[in-house]
């Protein structure tokens, strides 16, 4: 297979390790981790804190809501269609239809570039940008990259309110990486029969 013993047992380990810290404060009593490689094979995977106590593969099988790591693909659509890392738009109050969506402190910035707005994770500038350059073309990039979830065309989106996994999540960022090729995840690497074959 493509696991790495090493990184296994150190994503195994960190997973427990941060659940025993901070699972009770966040009300939180499993974990998932994916480490792939820039082609996707798995190097690592762990689908919760302990298998005896729960078989559910929660880096394969669980959707959960990505939040702001899901603002890349609407960064990447509005680079697709023409805008640059130095296009600038404006970081404000906003209000698109009844939702209100605000940055993490509360604070604003006014005028800054693209590449600062998803450097800060602003959230304003990307639900305004998710609206310039459409939902359904910010769907259509996270497809292209692969995501399989279904997703819902709406400004919210921006902020990763559609649910997808983590295995999902990871394998999408991978073109991020490599230089724009989609991968598709796997963990088997070769099958050899008892003769050799």
């Amino acid at each position: 297979t493509t696991i790495d013993q090493n990184l296994q047992a150190i994503a195994e380990k960190s997973v427990r390790r941060r659940i025993n810290t901070d699972g009770a404060k966040v009300k939180v009593s499993q974990g998932a981790a994916v480490a792939l490689d820039m082609r996707g094979a798995v190097l690592a995977m762990v689908g919760g804190k302990s298998y005896i106590r729960s078989q559910f593969n929660r880096a394969v099988r669980a959707k959960r809501q990505p939040g702001s790591s899901f603002k890349p693909f609407v960064y990447l659509t509005a680079l697709d269609g023409g805008l640059t890392p130095d296009t600038v738009r404006v970081d404000e109050p906003v209000r698109i239809g009844d939702w209100e969506p605000e940055n993490y402190k509360r604070k604003y910035l006014g005028r800054v570039t693209l590449k600062k707005a998803l450097a800060l994770s602003l959230n304003t500038v990307a639900a305004k940008l998710a609206v310039e350059v459409g939902p359904e073309n910010v769907i259509t990039t996270a497809h292209r990259l692969g995501i399989n979830s279904e997703l819902v065309a709406n400004a919210s989106i921006a902020l990763g309110t559609s649910e997808v996994t983590l295995l999902e999540m990871t394998a999408a960022f991978a073109p991020l990486a490599n230089g724009g090729a989609a991968v598709v995840p796997y963990v088997v690497s070769r099958i050899i029969t008892r003769d050799g074959k």
